[in-house]
C-alpha cells in the first residue's frame, strides 16, 4: 500500500488537546504517521491529495444506520414507528431479494462516502446480510454489520424466524466477515427490538456475542407507544426489560432513546451503555426529542446517526450534526451543545460505540487513516473564523472533497472511485419500482 499525503489544510484532529493544525496528515500502509507540519515521503511512488483552502478531519463514523432500506426513500412519510414498520418497512423488508438489498446499499455507500462518512455501525434486515458486506468491502467503507434478529409472533410474518435460525445465521455470518478486510468489516449482533424478540433470543444474544467479543446493536426507547407496550408485555421500562436480559453494557450500543425516566438514565451512566442519538429520523417519525444534554451531562456516551432514508430521508451526516447543535438549544440555552462536542459525538464518539476508539474518529499518529478534506471556499462557509463552527453549522454534504478509509482514497476531487455512480443510481430507481409495484399487487389481491 503506497503512503498517502493529504497535503496543505486546516487540521482539525479532534485529540484529547483539540489541536487545530496546518500542514500535512499522512499515512503509510492505512496507518497515520505524521499529523501537521510538512511531510517527506519515504517511497518514490506516493499518492497525494491537495487540501491547501480546506479543513481536514476524521472522517464522519454514524452509529446507526439502514442501507438495506434506501430503496424505500420517501415511501414511508407522515407515520408514526409502529406505523411505519407495519405499513412500509416490514413489508419492503420482505420483499428483498438479494440483489435488491445489495442495490440498497451500494446506494447508501455512494451517498455516505460522498457526504464524508466513512464508517457507520448498520442493522440490515433478516436475510441477505451477507450481500451488504460484500457492497461495503467493494465500496471501502469500514462498517460494522448485523443481519436483524426477529423471532417473536408479533412480527410481520414474512420476516418472522425461528429463534435458532436467528442465531445460526448470525454465528455464521459473524464467522465469515467480523475482522474481514484487515478489521475493516465487523460483525454485531442485531436484535430488532424488544417488541420483535422474545425473551430467549436476547438472553442468548447477550451470552454468544459477550462470548464472540462483538458488539450489541438495538433499538430502544423511540416511542412512546413502544414503550408502553413493552410496559405491558414484560412489566418494566423499556431500559430496565433490556437491563434483566443482559443487554445493557459498553458493548451495547441502543438507537434512539428518547424516552426515558431517571431510573433508566441512572442505568445508561453506570453501565456504560451507548446511546446512538437520530435527531431527524426522531422528528420526521413524531417520536420526539431525546434529552441529550441531560445525558452527556449523566456521563452517557452519545453519537450520531442519520438512521434509514424512509425516516429521514437522506443519510448526510453533517446534516445531522447541525440538527444535533441545534434542536436542544431552546430547551437548555445557547450554551448547550457547542460545536466542538457535537463533532466529536460525529467522529471520536462514534468510535467509542464501535469500540473503535482506538482506531479512528480522530487524526493521530498510529490510527487508521480514515480521513475527509472540505471544501471551505464556498459561499454558504466564507469567512471563517471558527472551524468547530464551520464544520457543524456551515458545512454540507457537498462540500467533501476528498475522502480516504484506511488510507485508500475512495473520493478524491468528489469523483467516486469505487463505484459507478450513475450505474448504481439506475438500478436503484429500477429495483425500487419494481419492489414497490409487487407489493401493490400483493396489496390489491383479494384475499382467499
Amino acid at each position: 500500500m503506497a503512503e498517502l499525503i493529504i497535503r496543505g489544510g486546516t487540521i482539525l484532529t479532534i485529540d484529547s488537546d483539540w489541536r487545530v493544525l496546518s500542514g500535512d496528515v499522512a499515512s503509510r500502509d492505512g496507518e497515520i504517521v505524521q499529523v501537521g507540519g510538512r511531510y517527506t515521503p519515504r517511497d518514490r511512488e506516493y499518492e497525494l491529495l491537495d487540501a491547501s483552502g480546506c479543513l481536514v478531519m476524521p472522517g464522519l463514523v454514524q452509529s446507526h444506520v439502514h442501507m438495506c432500506q434506501t430503496l424505500a426513500r420517501g415511501r414511508a412519510d407522515n407515520l408514526e414507528l409502529l406505523d411505519w414498520l407495519r405499513w412500509i418497512v416490514w413489508p419492503y423488508e420482505a420483499e428483498l431479494d438479494a440483489g435488491d438489498v445489495a442495490a440498497a446499499a451500494r446506494l447508501a455507500c455512494v451517498e455516505l462516502l460522498m457526504g464524508g462518512t466513512t464508517c457507520v455501525l448498520d442493522m440490515a434486515t433478516v436475510r441477505h446480510t451477507g450481500a451488504i458486506f460484500e457492497v461495503a468491502r467493494a465500496a471501502g467503507l469500514r462498517a460494522t454489520i448485523g443481519k436483524a434478529m426477529m423471532d417473536s409472533s408479533d412480527n410481520s410474518a414474512a420476516l418472522r424466524e425461528r429463534t435458532i435460525d436467528a442465531l445460526d445465521e448470525s454465528a455464521r455470518l459473524c464467522e465469515t466477515w467480523n475482522g474481514a478486510e484487515n478489521g475493516r468489516l465487523r460483525y454485531a449482533y442485531s436484535p430488532r427490538f424488544a417488541l420483535s424478540c422474545t425473551d430467549e433470543l436476547l438472553r442468548e444474544v447477550a451470552r454468544v456475542a459477550r462470548h464472540r467479543g462483538v458488539r450489541i446493536h438495538t433499538h430502544a426507547s423511540e416511542n412512546r407507544a413502544e414503550i408502553a407496550e413493552v410496559v405491558r408485555r414484560t412489566g418494566m421500562e423499556n431500559i430496565h426489560y433490556l437491563h434483566s436480559v443482559g443487554l445493557t453494557g459498553d458493548d451495547v450500543c441502543l438507537a434512539h432513546c428518547v424516552w426515558l425516566s431517571e431510573g433508566e438514565r441512572r442505568i445508561l451512566a453506570e453501565t456504560g451503555t451507548h446511546v446512538l442519538h437520530c435527531p431527524s429520523s426522531n422528528f420526521k417519525l413524531a417520536s420526539g426529542v431525546a434529552e441529550i444534554p441531560e445525558l452527556i451531562e449523566a456521563g452517557i456516551s452519545v453519537s450520531l446517526g442519520a438512521d434509514g432514508a424512509p425516516c429521514n430521508n437522506n443519510l448526510d451526516g453533517f446534516l445531522e450534526l447541525r440538527l444535533a447543535a441545534l434542536l436542544h438549544k431552546p430547551r437548555c440555552g445557547p450554551r448547550a451543545m457547542h460545536a466542538a462536542l457535537v463533532l466529536r459525538m460525529a467522529t471520536l464518539d462514534g468510535a467509542r460505540a464501535l469500540g473503535l476508539a482506538d482506531q479512528i474518529g480522530s487524526l493521530e499518529v498510529g490510527k487508521r487513516a480514515d480521513v475527509i478534506v472540505v471544501n471551505m471556499h464556498t459561499p454558504h462557509v466564507v469567512p471563517t473564523v471558527d472551524p468547530f463552527s464551520a464544520a457543524v453549522y456551515a458545512v454540507r454534504a457537498a462540500d467533501v472533497r476528498h475522502v480516504a478509509v484506511d488510507g485508500q482514497v475512495a473520493v478524491r476531487d468528489r469523483h467516486l472511485l469505487t463505484l459507478d455512480i450513475e450505474a448504481v443510481m439506475a438500478d436503484a430507481r429500477e429495483r425500487s419500482r419494481g419492489i414497490f409495484d409487487r407489493l401493490e399487487q400483493k396489496a390489491a389481491k383479494p384475499s382467499s
